[in-house]
């Protein structure tokens, strides 16, 4: 089963940036926007947490899949988009704005990364900034070994919102979050897998097969003791959590409304070495 149709709660007359599949027990969602490299944006993360909302109380579905169509899996933010620039009629209403809209981002994530199904992301190409935050919400991650990995918002001014940091943080340890978080460093998928951000790298060819098989072979277990165990180990790992991402959407959105960011965005859109600072 192939449902292409625009996800519910996506803004009126918005194309479909995702399908959702379902074979057997099985389900995939496919970020399916492969001339932007699946860039995203808030209308995105909608289509996304729709799917999971009509995921979440399917019994027929024991495993979720997260895949992508052409060279990456997503390559962060698209800085085009007109409907993601926020506003206000004063600095500190744009403030609140924002930090309105990424209250309502992690609140609408909470719904993908708390499906009571296991979810796993098979990753290839570009997984930078919002797509590895959106990585970040699987319970595995499997790896093809043409993936590159990146937090690069700090290059263009701005901070991590949707919660990716802390999530990564958990994985992996605050030593290595900051160390890509403060550079924007890319990383190859063999140091990926080596820090923990991933739990296997295949060959490119291998990447969808492999992790359907993954799939099929936790969907043949008992689906209550699975997510009996996803639940035990998420109310482990996640600690503390709700509070960090108050204080990450109070924190980020100050930032969003900084100069710095203009002049990142600018940059980035000219393809120029940005010059900050600090405002």
């Amino acid at each position: 089963m192939t449902d292409s149709t625009p996800a519910p709660g996506s803004v009126s007359g918005a194309p479909a940036y995702m399908q959702l599949e379902q074979d057997g027990p099985i389900a995939t969602i496919v970020l399916n926007r492969p001339e932007k490299l699946n860039a995203w944006s808030w209308e995105s993360a909608r289509q996304i947490t729709a799917l999971a909302d009509r995921i979440r109380f399917d019994d027929s579905i024991r495993v979720v899949v997260v895949r992508a169509e052409g060279r990456a899996f997503c390559a962060g933010v698209d800085l085009g988009m007109p409907e993601d620039r926020i506003t206000g009629r004063s600095p500190a209403e744009k403030v609140r704005n924002y930090y309105e809209r990424f209250r309502w981002v992690h609140e609408r994530f909470q719904v993908l990364s708390q499906l009571p199904q296991p979810v796993l992301m098979a990753i290839h190409g570009y997984c930078l900034g919002a797509g590895l935050e959106v990585a970040m919400m699987g319970d595995i991650r499997i790896s093809a070994d043409d993936a590159r990995f990146a937090l690069p918002e700090p290059r263009v001014g701005v901070s991590i919102d949707a919660g990716g940091d802390m999530r990564l943080a958990s994985e992996v340890g605050a030593g290595w979050t900051k160390l890509l978080a403060f550079t924007g460093r890319r990383i190859d998928a063999e140091t990926a897998l080596r820090i923990g951000i991933v739990q296997e790298v295949v060959p490119r060819d291998d990447l969808v097969p492999h992790v359907r098989a993954l799939a099929d072979e936790i969907a043949a277990n008992a689906p209550l003791a699975v997510q009996g165990i996803k639940r035990t180990i998420n109310n482990w790992s996640e600690r503390g959590l709700s509070e960090a991402l108050r204080f990450e959407a109070a924190s980020a959105s100050v930032l969003f409304s900084s100069e710095d960011m203009t002049e990142g965005y600018r940059a980035m859109a000219a393809k120029e070495p940005p010059d900050f600072d600090g405002k």
